[in-house]
């Protein structure tokens, strides 16, 4: 009799087994892959936005450089950042700049996230002042010399600084606004923090936006991999996420 009732459970239990598997996989089966929406690229109303390409990142000597290098290196996030801002240039596309600048007061904040807490900490991109450039040039809050010829051109808008990672606090929006910019290709450091937050702050503020996601990288910290977070997001939230390649591609089409 007990081999019977065991006979009997173990039947059930794989027959149950069978039918939970079965309705996972159809479940699974139903769920469709991510819609590409992508974007129109015309430089009458598409701006090219580059977050923070300061030498603390990007530069070798800079605070932040080793948590960051790996992404950098699989990336090409420098080379690809300055193929984007020349492509833009030749191209006739609006170029602005977000940088991140602390001053001495910023230092007194009171209280902060894990990464703002870090950033402070190594003392990334100081200043002595927002009126100061004392000290500035070759910082690690001044821009990375390869950049200088396309930023300082006299033509791209450099905004006020953001002070924490999204655009929120500074006059981005506004300037994008008053260009007649409707749609905005963006790249640029670090790609779950400052990237990231600009593309969610930008879409919640009306304007469609594609995301480079080889001109971007972050850190790398113990099992945490922001540049793998970024990239998921990427793809989820904007309207299209491609290669320095592919956009680069766009931006040349625009004028056939």
């Amino acid at each position: 009799m007990r081999k019977i009732l065991q006979c009997i459970f173990l039947f059930s239990f794989i027959v149950t087994l069978d039918l939970y598997c079965f309705n996972q996989n159809s479940v699974a089966a139903q769920i469709k892959p991510l819609p590409t929406p992508g974007m129109k690229v015309d430089p009458k109303n598409t701006a090219l936005v580059i977050t923070d390409p300061q030498n603390d990142f990007l530069s070798p000597d800079g605070v932040a450089w080793n948590l960051v290098k790996d992404s950098v290196a699989k990336n090409h996030t420098i080379e690809n950042i300055e193929l984007l801002l020349k492509t833009a240039k030749v191209n006739n596309f609006k170029v602005f700049v977000s940088p991140h600048y602390y001053y001495p007061y910023d230092q007194k904040w009171r209280f902060g996230g894990a990464m703002e807490h870090s950033m402070h900490a190594l003392k990334m991109y100081q200043r002595k002042g927002p009126l100061s450039l004392e000290g500035f040039k070759g910082s690690g809050a001044d821009f990375l010399d390869r950049y200088k010829p396309y930023i300082e051109d006299g033509q791209t808008v450099i905004t006020s600084p953001h002070k924490i990672y999204g655009p929120e606090a500074n006059d981005l929006v506004l300037q994008l606004r008053k260009q007649g910019i409707t749609s905005v290709i963006l790249a640029g450091m670090s790609g779950n923090l400052c990237v990231e937050s600009h593309m969610r702050e930008l879409i919640e503020q009306g304007f469609e936006v594609s995301v480079v996601h080889d001109a971007t990288a972050a850190a790398k910290i113990n099992n945490l991999d922001g540049d793998i977070a970024a990239k998921i997001n990427f793809r989820m939230i904007a309207s299209a996420s491609w290669s320095t390649n592919e956009i680069i591609d766009k931006m040349k089409s625009s004028h056939r």
